[in-house]
């Protein structure tokens, strides 16, 4: 279930139009969301951190995105998600992302390695034990990392109800493309009060999770910081909402119309 969030966070803001541009995040930034199914119900909760690192010799980002199930729904779907990417300071390019999850005794643990100079992806699939090379196309991103890399890279101020756009993301050991589309902005109510947000709708694959393809709906903070605020999601069972719940380390202000 945690899965949801992390796919939704990394193709939110997709290549619309970019700029390079101040950084939006750094060092310490951490985000914790609270998850309810259909409505009512607490699921459990996700968080993302992100920290200064070094990967063979490599100035990165080393970001953890976590995700757990509590109450009720803990005793019959436990949930027990990691999610690791470390990316290049300066291109946001990844270098290694893990992928340690269980799902309701659905479990996965992969350790990917990319090499960008020769577009290929060495997947080490540790539940299976077995070892591959897959190849990519140039400047693949991971679900993890591209969040980061589009927070630094977008242009919100040219953007048109309407616009849409795919790119690539590397998912287990695929490459999939993804279609995004801006619906507009809002001013929506979070736990920290008014929030003026823009709102997106992923086009993503429908099967084992998701409902239909434009089963997501996504809002991000107008500010400097591009904030998940909140994610609806249809599920092929139910549905499933995130919202930004905690926050420390925010690089910018955070901008709150109304407080609560």
């Amino acid at each position: 279930m945690k899965k949801i969030l992390l796919i939704i966070i990394a193709i939110c803001i997709a290549q619309m139009s970019f700029s390079q541009q101040e950084s939006a995040f750094g060092d310490g930034e951490w985000f914790k969301f609270k998850m309810s199914y259909s409505g009512f119900l607490k699921a459990g909760n996700a968080t993302l951190t992100v920290k200064d690192s070094k990967l063979e010799s490599k100035d990165v980002y080393h970001v953890v995105g976590k995700g757990w199930t509590t109450g009720m729904i803990k005793w019959f779907f436990k949930v027990e998600d990691r999610y690791e990417s470390y990316f290049d300071k300066e291109t946001t390019l990844p270098y290694k992302f893990i992928r340690d999850i269980n799902e309701g005794g659905y479990t996965k643990d992969l350790e990917i390695q990319f090499d960008h100079l020769k577009n290929k992806a060495h997947i080490n699939d540790k539940k299976h034990n077995t070892k591959t090379v897959v190849d990519v196309k140039p400047n693949i991103q991971d679900m993890v990392s591209t969040f980061y890399y589009l927070r630094n890279n977008i242009k919100t101020d040219s953007l048109k109800i309407g616009d849409a756009v795919t790119m690539d993301m590397f998912y287990d050991k695929e490459s999939y493309g993804f279609k995004l589309e801006f619906l507009g902005e809002e001013i929506i109510d979070t736990d920290f009060g008014e929030v003026e947000a823009l709102k997106f709708r992923p086009h993503v694959l429908a099967g084992r999770v998701f409902k239909e393809e434009e089963s997501l709906t996504v809002w991000v903070s107008k500010d400097k910081n591009k904030v998940p605020l909140r994610i609806k999601a249809d599920l092929a069972v139910g549905s499933l909402r995130a919202d930004l719940e905690e926050f420390k380390g925010l690089k910018h202000p955070f901008k709150i119309i109304v407080n609560n």
